[in-house]
């Protein structure tokens, strides 16, 4: 089956952004880019009809000015065009199933109102079965970072330490190693209650809860830097709020990659770190499902 990497198309600035995003790292990964518009009112293929009378006019010609675009940046990229008369929430969430990542446009507003996800984008996050990646509209998130986008060159991946993580470190590991950037572990855990003593926090118990943190954190990470020892990676531990940590860390880096349980359940949602991670953080943001 062909790899392919989905980017979902709306024509808003955003959407636009996700592609020129996606259409990079399709190219880093040797992916085929597949761009997928939808909307239930598609007429049916193939139309023998005048532009002037056929309903899927725009919906063409939106797909084809992008495609057209990124293989004009992209030359030896293959890019596909998909339109589907289909309501976009179950579209995209079918088109995950099928890709190695599915790239959304994520609506930036003022930096005190941070973000803010429709909710076609936060439920397709939920649902999702594969990596969805958020891309802001912005300059940081359109093409590859340099020393004036104000982006440090390297990816960050938060962990919690608390069960499996393959699935975020193979994701970390493969895109830093795609990408010629370090990788940056990052650990958040809020300060227990029984470390607190009458005159404030005993070091003592804080510097051996983060030696166990670094112990577990060391144990998850070595498989990983032993499959891929040309990538740089450092850890980062600290006492804090968790979602505090992930997006604080986020600050400079190229991509910020969350995990999120996968769920079975008739309403998935996304955990405390991750719903930080989309509404806060503003470099693009990769939601990996993991069990």
């Amino acid at each position: 089956m062909e790899r392919v990497l989905t980017v979902g198309l709306d024509g808003s600035p955003e959407s636009l952004a996700a592609a020129r995003w996606a259409a990079d790292e399709a190219q880093r990964r040797k992916l085929t880019l597949r761009l997928l518009h939808a909307w239930p009112l598609l007429a049916p293929e193939p139309t023998a009809v005048p532009s002037e009378v056929d309903h899927s006019y725009w919906a063409k010609r939106l797909v084809h000015n992008a495609r057209t675009e990124l293989q004009a940046h992209h030359p030896g990229l293959t890019v596909v065009g998909n339109l589907v008369a289909d309501d976009a929430q179950d579209a995209l969430i079918q088109a995950a199933s099928e890709s190695e990542m599915l790239v959304l446009g994520s609506r930036g507003l003022t930096p005190v109102e941070s973000y803010f996800l429709g909710d076609i984008s936060m439920s397709v996050v939920s649902s999702a079965e594969r990596p969805v990646v958020l891309v802001r509209a912005d300059k940081r998130a359109e093409g590859p970072s340099t020393p004036e986008s104000g982006a440090a060159g390297e990816v960050v991946v938060g962990l919690k330490l608390h069960g499996p993580c393959d699935d975020l470190l193979e994701f970390a590991f493969t895109t830093a190693a795609a990408r010629g950037v370090p990788l940056r572990a990052v650990h958040g855990s809020a300060v227990p209650i029984h470390a607190y003593a009458p005159w404030g926090v005993d070091h003592t118990v804080t510097q051996e809860i983060i030696q166990n943190v670094q112990k577990h954190l060391s144990q998850a990470l070595r498989p990983w830097c032993e499959k891929f020892p040309g990538v740089a990676v450092t850890d980062d531990i600290r006492l804090e709020s968790p979602a505090r940590v992930v997006v604080a860390a986020a600050e400079r880096a190229e991509l910020l990659i969350v995990g999120r349980r996968s769920h079975h359940a008739p309403a998935p949602r996304l955990g405390s770190v991750a719903q930080a991670a989309v509404h806060h953080a503003r470099c693009p943001v990769a939601v990996i499902p993991h069990e």
